[in-house]
């Protein structure tokens, strides 16, 4: 074998990552061990998690790729390169992991090398795409019913080219760009409903050797097929040493693995009945609406309006061109309770918020919680009320009776004063959507935004008429979602949810 007749320790390069469709939702993680000097190819490993939080999947992603590499040469050094920047900054030590329950995954990754071992760098998702499309592919299998199989992936259509350009030069990079790019995570929260999972190599298996290897099933533990040149007792060797391997890293006992320095090999299982059940029944939550099954996982938006302020008791209008009040000493306590409510959900990995004073309280609060930083975004200003800024309704109703009959019976009506109508607040706010969601595709982002703009967002993802705007109550502190897909789509998930609040 060539991890066998090497004269020193090897170097190999990780990629991993892991995703949700739905967060928590069905999910899978895809890992691929490359030599660090070639860029070859040398274990993938994919499997269906069932429904979990993306974070956990992400490390579930870490720990196959450490495993592989460990079985291919526990003395070896790795460099780990994901484009999770939680996983990457909690795994280097620059990052306190707060959840409970990141601190045992992040501690059972840090026991696969000893302490010095093993590298990590953040890379865009682009230059992670062999790792992402198992990932989809594990994700898609579970969708089926079905374990994850190397002998119909396509997550490497060039295994020499630019992924292997890109895994000898892993070392020489701009490791800086960990610290300045990307999107930081939240910690992760796991409900499992079984799944399948399978390590492969990046050989076809389905060749002569691979099918006539048969399949041996070892104690509770994986099915494995070793096919290898010395046969034998040196085969043997092998299976018990994957099957060992992948009894640790994976808990579906229908698992296949292979290796790709043997010249073939597979092993398949069929999954018990019991997995099967679970996987049926996350394939209900699987498909989002009509479309493909493979769109990738969604940029999912929470939305948090912010906390009370000392006008939101009194239903005053309050927009972007009044007093800009701060949040009360009870929007203050919302805020703290959203931050732990958040923190438990363990989904969230960015969060952006309104540049007016008591979102971006809010979002502080919350995001010291999370460990996160706050990005501000204009587009998720209030709308501007004009005249009425600081008013109650019966008082605008005194004061502009005409105007505000205007304003209620048209979207392109603006209130007294040369405010900002709920048309134009609707094409900024669709500006804005389109921005976020190219910056964060496949992401779970908290944007703390206010009424207007959160009503916004939901009327346009229900493709509802403008004076729905007017039906709609939404609470202070209380939080909504809208899942955006690669197709267009867009999904509510939840609306003015405040159980937290209680």
């Amino acid at each position: 074998m060539a991890d066998a007749v090497t004269g020193s320790a090897r170097e190999f390069v990780v990629e991993a990552d892991g995703g949700s469709r739905g967060n928590p939702g069905p999910a899978g993680y895809g890992a691929v061990v490359r030599d660090a000097a070639t860029g070859q190819t040398l274990v993938e490993a994919a499997e269906y998690l069932g429904v979990i939080t993306n974070n956990v999947a992400e490390y579930r992603g870490l720990l196959a790729g450490l495993r592989a590499a460990g079985e291919l040469d526990p003395d070896a050094t790795v460099h780990v390169r994901m484009d999770s920047k939680l996983v990457v900054e909690q795994m280097s030590g620059r990052w306190k992991i707060k959840h409970p329950d990141m601190k045992p995954l992040a501690a059972e990754a840090a026991r696969v090398f000893p302490p010095g071992r093993v590298t990590y760098e953040w890379i865009p998702r682009a230059d992670n795409k062999h790792a992402d499309r198992l990932a989809n592919e594990a994700m898609d299998a579970g969708a089926r019913g079905e374990p994850w199989s190397p002998s119909t992936s396509t997550a490497e259509p060039d295994a020499g080219g630019a992924a292997g350009r890109r895994a000898r030069g892993s070392r020489t990079g701009d490791r800086s760009a960990a610290a300045s790019a990307g999107a930081a995570e939240g910690a992760g929260e796991e409900t499992a409903i079984g799944g399948g999972s399978a390590v492969a190599a990046g050989l076809d298996p389905r060749g002569a050797a691979g099918r006539a290897g048969g399949d041996r099933r070892s104690g509770d533990g994986p099915t494995v097929a070793p096919v290898g040149t010395g046969g034998g007792a040196e085969g043997e060797a092998m299976g018990g040493r994957l099957a060992r391997a992948a009894r640790t890293g994976t808990t579906d006992p229908g698992a296949a693995v292979a290796r790709a320095d043997a010249p073939a090999a597979v092993a398949r299982a069929d999954a018990s009945a019991a997995a099967d059940d679970d996987v049926r029944a996350a394939k209900a939550v699987a498909s989002p609406g009509w479309g493909p099954p493979d769109m990738g996982a969604p940029a999912t938006f929470v939305l948090l309006r912010h906390g009370e302020t000392p006008l939101t008791p009194q239903k005053r209008f309050s927009g972007s061109g009044g007093s800009d009040p701060s949040l009360s000493a009870i929007g203050r306590e919302q805020a703290e309770k959203v931050a732990e409510s958040l923190a438990r959900r363990g989904t969230i990995e960015a969060v952006v918020a309104s540049p007016l004073a008591r979102t971006r309280e809010t979002a502080g609060i919350v995001a010291a919680r999370l460990g996160l930083e706050v990005t501000v975004e204009e587009g998720l200003r209030e709308t501007d009320f004009g005249a009425w800024e600081g008013l109650t309704f019966g008082e605008v109703r005194d004061r502009y009776p005409a105007d505000l009959d205007a304003w209620l019976a048209s979207p392109d009506a603006e209130p007294t004063g040369g405010g900002e109508s709920f048309a134009a607040t609707g094409t900024r706010i669709a500006a804005t959507r389109d921005r976020l969601v190219a910056a964060y595709a496949g992401r779970t982002v908290l944007l703390v935004s206010h009424v207007t703009p959160i009503k916004t967002f939901l009327r346009l993802a229900l493709g509802a008429p403008p004076e729905s705007l007017f039906r709609m109550e939404l609470s202070a502190a209380s939080l909504s979602a809208v899942a955006y897909y690669a197709d267009g789509g867009a999904s509510v998930r939840l609306f003015n949810e405040t159980s937290h609040l209680r």
